[in-house]
């Protein structure tokens, strides 16, 4: 790896760990574009290119998250049992999701990763939030059956699945904006779990991969990323209890269509 894929890899992570605390999310959106770009430069094929990006940017988010849910929890932000009950509901899926993709070309994974954040984007942008009386869902069974979709695309596109999380927490479960954010978070660091071992286990034997690979997950990336992005996330998480609700919606908005369109080629 050059010099510049370091110093890249090591930016990125500062990114990643920011946004994270910040939005509620896990990242992927500032990592697997960056980690693809790595990655291709290094002469990978897309088809493993982006799967090695999806598979490392699931394992950085499992610290990294579990660093800003920390700081969200330390605020009491954090909803721990809609948490759990749905990160371990979706960290099966998204171990299914995950060994899906195995299966599928790399240039439609990353066609579906951009749609899925466009789409997640324009959700958002429209959503009206909710008014400060409205109570939460309290029901299991409801955070059950949005948890499924959470993971199968989580594993599937290599997210930690806050980019769906917030808005599903805002739109259809009706969080307030910041408790959506960390509770989000702490969906996010569960989730992953299950994808990282999809992706390790499905990538096991497969020919191409480069050196410091176990599975699908770039162990030497994994390490610079997460250098950077846990202490950053610390940071986010603080930052995000002192902006306006109305204010990290849009910064929401605007990451996702960004990524969004960047990953559709329509960005340049």
């Amino acid at each position: 790896m050059t010099t510049v894929n370091i110093i890249t890899l090591l930016g990125a992570g500062i990114g990643v760990g920011f946004t994270g605390g910040l939005l509620g999310v896990g990242g992927s959106f500032i990592m697997t574009p960056v980690q693809y770009m790595v990655f291709t430069n290094m002469g990978l094929p897309v088809d493993i290119a982006i799967k090695l990006a999806f598979g490392t940017s699931l394992m950085v988010i499992l610290p990294t998250a579990a660093s800003g849910t920390w700081r969200h929890h330390k605020e009491g932000a954090v909803w721990w049992r809609a948490a759990l009950i749905m990160g371990s509901c979706s960290t099966a899926c998204a171990f299914g999701g995950a060994t899906l993709a195995s299966y599928l070309p790399g240039a439609t994974l990353k066609i579906v990763f951009g749609a899925v954040v466009l789409g997640a984007g324009i959700n958002m942008l429209v959503f009206k939030p909710v008014e400060a009386n409205v109570e939460p869902r309290n029901n299991p069974w409801l955070w059950v059956a949005w948890a499924v979709p959470i993971g199968l695309v989580s594993g599937l596109i290599g997210i930690g699945g806050g980019m769906l999380a917030v808005p599903i927490m805002v739109m259809a479960l009706k969080f307030k904006m910041h408790d959506a954010i960390a509770t989000s978070l702490a969906v996010v660091m569960i989730t992953s779990i299950g994808g990282i071992i999809g992706y390790i286990i499905n990538g096991f034997g497969v020919p191409g991969l480069p050196a410091h690979s176990l599975g699908y997950v770039h162990l030497e990336s994994w390490a610079l990323l997460t250098a950077t992005s846990i202490g950053m996330a610390q940071v986010g998480a603080r930052t995000a209890h002192r902006l306006p609700a109305q204010k990290l919606r849009y910064a929401f908005v605007v990451v996702l269509f960004y990524i969004g369109l960047k990953m559709l080629g329509v960005s340049g």
